[in-house]
């Protein structure tokens, strides 16, 4: 059986206007009879005692307890004034829904009507507000007392939450359906209504700014059918608070220092149905920055050295932004002396008659401060010891905040964690710190697919699986099988980053390879071997690693014929043809790595520069040297926006009379160079066939058809890449990114002998084109953190190429973490 609330709401004013109604008569007809026995001459009865107190209708809730809230011994004399305290105290614990007191002799009786206690609570209607989400605004639970007091609050918490949604016409009745055992279901029925958006935002007073600039700056947007993914074309009168904000911290970084708000008025339209919104400004004329001085009383902590910091020059434009950057530069110089809780308070006078702001930074610097004690929060797989090592600090350091961001680097470039944070906390003693490290950790498990279309043909398909954080030890492990149009590995990984103990890297490699170019380079190699891996830190931001590598190379050409059936080499044959049979690898290299980027994930400035060199031949096997350069430059230039170029580079050449075969040749494309495909660019076989159709009296066709063959691959490249990631008009928590690119390189030189010219056979001439030709592709890389994981587009269009490269104008991939 249902029922509405607002009929428990009246029985229980009912109950109490009588209760009251009881008291007050109680204490009138007591108070009557006392004044005609005074009038009368008459003396006043001794009072009632109260001999017993007992409690009726209570059912779940003890007698004593009861009797301890109504808190009315025997022995007491009936008092009105007692039972009316008793009777607001039972009403005050929620657990009543009517309270009587009734006298039988004396005997004070204490009647109850409990509240019913909640089965379960129910939500009716909603689909733009989840469930989810209502429950968690709700705060009445299964199990609890069921009072209107309640239910009314919970009301008006989920129309809270519903009014930031922009559903303003949202109406939520509750409802109780009575059980057995004095339980109840409560209902709450909601009827959401339409969203309420905004028609039109409009701004009065500015002159400095259009509105459609002024626009671009508040939160609150105009409603647009395109903008079904985001809510902030509804109304919410907290985001016109936020707008304000918004406005006085861009106006006063644009030099209007006594800018100000002065209303932001939402007025509904006629129909009902969307608010116009509108903010009135007074802009004020723009100001520049006059006198800079920092003051400190500490002897070893200079003003003039601190106001070399502050990144104000006068005559600048006024910017709150650059006053903010000049406290936070201060307290970096201060913490990098080993001053952590410096306390920089700017004073800013203005001169309105010069339009100019002077501003004294008191600096009160503190004491000397150290490291009383490092603590790591939020590590729930990876063990201490392996973010402890990345510290740039230990426990009883002087405090320095260089090297507190230095740590805070080297955590992030461990991959394990999705955001690392490091606070000051004071310790025990004002000359003591506690440092705080908050890490969030992340899927350091990855099982890897990547999908590749070409714009002519074929696709490319690998799986791999590893773990770079095993155990939690910061070991990595990889183990890969990978499958694609022109790939078969099966290649295991395994690296010790603190190999004994020591900060020495250590790890082995076992693979086996089979690469299949036959559609790209027309040959296909079988890999089989081993290598051995170390490394160590050279300064703070440099490494060196060194690897040997041992493997047995199996080439194999057959789309072609090399030979002649008696053995003898086909004169004219293929340029792959030399590279065709076994060899052997022993290869001894080093790298050289330096990376001075601020973030290892997204730099914002700085620069990565790593430099590899390889020697074949140490023993045996095939002999060459190899050299390997990659780079880049990072620098943010408005929020959102971040610009990078990279170079990377490569030279190979053979010694002691050694050739470079194929298999050791570079070769780029996809990836490595957007808008190719695989082995799309560089020296390539080029076959000119006569048309046998038509012929001259000579013989001689008049036609010739060209048909391009294999790569062949390179001895040298170079690569350019020019990105610049733009924000896009999504929602942040969409995590899509976009970039604009330019790729510029270059791919070639083979040597002399692989340089074939020829017939093959009567009408088919056989070249080979090879040339350090340039080429550039520009496009569109899109990358999107998607539930199942990483995926990037990258639209291309190749626009330097040779006639005889193969471009690509689409590629796809994803990975998926654990």
């Amino acid at each position: 059986m249902e029922q509405g609330l607002t009929g428990s709401f009246m029985a229980t004013l009912k109950s109490l206007l009588i209760c009251g109604a009881a008291a007050l008569a109680l204490n009138a007809g007591y108070g009557s009879l006392a004044s005609a026995q005074q009038s009368a001459g008459v003396s006043e009865p001794a009072p009632q005692i109260i001999t017993s107190v007992q409690v009726e209708g209570n059912q779940r809730i003890e007698t004593a307890t009861v009797l301890a809230y109504v808190a009315i011994q025997p022995g007491e004399a009936f008092s009105s004034e007692r039972i009316d305290i008793a009777l607001k105290t039972l009403f005050a614990t929620g657990f009543f829904a009517n309270v009587e007191f009734e006298q039988r002799g004396q005997t004070l009786v204490v009647k109850v009507a409990e509240n019913p206690t909640v089965n379960q609570v129910l939500f009716e209607g909603n689909s733009a507000v989840t469930k989810d989400k209502l429950e968690k605004e709700v705060q009445i639970r299964p199990r609890s007392w069921f009072t209107q007091n309640r239910v009314q609050a919970d009301i008006r918490r989920m129309q809270e939450v519903y009014r930031r949604s922009g559903k303003f016409a949202a109406t939520i009745v509750p409802k109780i359906k009575v059980l057995p055992s004095n339980r109840v279901d409560l209902i709450f029925e909601i009827t959401e209504g339409r969203t309420t958006g905004i028609r039109k935002v409009n701004f009065i007073g500015n002159q400095a700014f259009s509105d459609s600039r002024l626009k671009s700056v508040v939160v609150t947007q105009e409603s647009e059918w395109w903008r079904f993914f985001s809510s902030k074309d509804n109304y919410d009168p907290d985001k016109l608070e936020y707008d304000r904000e918004q406005l006085r911290k861009f106006y006063l970084n644009e030099g209007h220092y006594d800018f100000r708000v002065k209303s932001a008025v939402a007025e509904l339209t006629p129909d009902q149905k969307d608010f116009f919104v509108t903010y009135a400004v007074e802009e004020g004329p723009k100001f520049t920055f006059g006198d800079i001085t920092v003051n400190t009383k500490n002897s070893k902590l200079s003003g003039d050295v601190l106001r070399a910091f502050v990144p104000i020059r006068s005559g600048e434009m006024f910017q709150r932004d650059l006053v903010e950057k000049a406290i936070e530069s201060i307290t970096f110089a201060a913490g990098s002396a080993g001053y952590a809780f410096v306390d920089v308070r700017p004073r800013e006078t203005a001169d309105r008659d010069n339009k100019k702001v002077n501003i004294v930074f008191d600096v009160d610097e503190g004491p000397r401060v150290y490291v009383e004690r490092i603590d790591i929060i939020g590590n729930t797989a990876t063990l201490d010891q392996v973010i402890r090592r990345e510290l740039r600090l230990a426990e009883g350091d002087a405090f320095n905040r260089v090297l507190i961001d230095r740590s805070k680097n080297r955590v992030k470039a461990l991959g394990f964690f999705k955001e690392v944070e490091i606070e000051e906390k004071p310790g025990s003693l004002p000359d003591r710190t506690v440092v705080e490290v908050k890490v969030e950790e992340q899927a350091t498990g990855e099982l890897a697919f990547s999908v590749g279309y070409a714009s002519q043909e074929a696709y490319n398909f690998a799986v791999s699986i590893s773990q770079r954080n095993l155990r939690g030890r910061g070991q990595f492990l990889r183990f890969r099988v990978e499958t694609s149009s022109r790939t078969k590995n099966i290649d295991i990984r395994f690296t010790e980053p603190r190999f004994l103990g020591r900060n020495l890297a250590a790890g082995i490699d076992v693979f086996s390879i089979e690469q299949d170019y036959l559609r790209e380079a027309g040959f296909l190699t079988q890999s089989t071997g081993f290598g051995l891996r170390g490394g160590f830190p050279l300064a703070e931001d440099r490494s060196l690693g060194l690897r040997y590598t041992f493997r047995n190379d199996t080439n194999e050409i057959p789309s072609v014929s090399c030979f002649n059936a008696d053995g003898t080499p086909i004169l004219g044959a293929s340029a792959l043809c030399r590279s065709l049979g076994k060899t052997t690898t022993s290869l001894a290299g080093y790298s050289f790595n330096w990376d001075r980027r601020d973030d290892p994930r997204r730099p914002t400035r700085g620069f990565d520069l790593s430099i590899s060199q390889d020697l074949a031949g140490v023993g045996t096997g095939v002999k060459y040297h190899r050299t390997e350069l990659n780079g880049g430059v990072y620098r943010g230039l408005f929020p959102g926006w971040r610009a990078s170029a990279t170079l990377s580079a490569g030279y190979i050449a053979g010694y002691g009379g050694d050739t470079i075969r194929v298999n050791d040749r570079f070769f780029k494309g996809g990836q490595s160079f957007r808008g190719f495909e695989i082995a799309g660019i560089g020296p390539r076989t080029v076959f000119s066939v006569r048309d046998p159709d038509t012929t001259q009296p000579n013989g001689l066709s008049q036609k010739v058809r060209t048909i391009y063959g294999d790569a062949l691959g390179g001895k040298a490249y170079g690569i350019a890449s020019f990105e610049l990631t733009v924000p896009t008009p999504l929602p942040e928590s969409y995590g899509i990114t976009a970039a604009l690119f330019v790729d510029v390189g270059t791919l070639g030189g083979l040597d002399p002998v692989d340089k074939v010219k020829g017939d093959i056979n009567y009408g088919t001439y056989q070249n080979t084109r090879d040339g350090l030709a340039l080429r550039a592709s520009a496009g569109l890389s899109v990358n999107w953190v998607s539930p199942f994981g990483p995926v990037r587009f990258d639209f291309s269009n190749p626009f330097l190429k040779e006639e005889y490269d193969k471009a690509e104008t689409f590629r796809f991939s994803t990975a998926t973490n654990f």
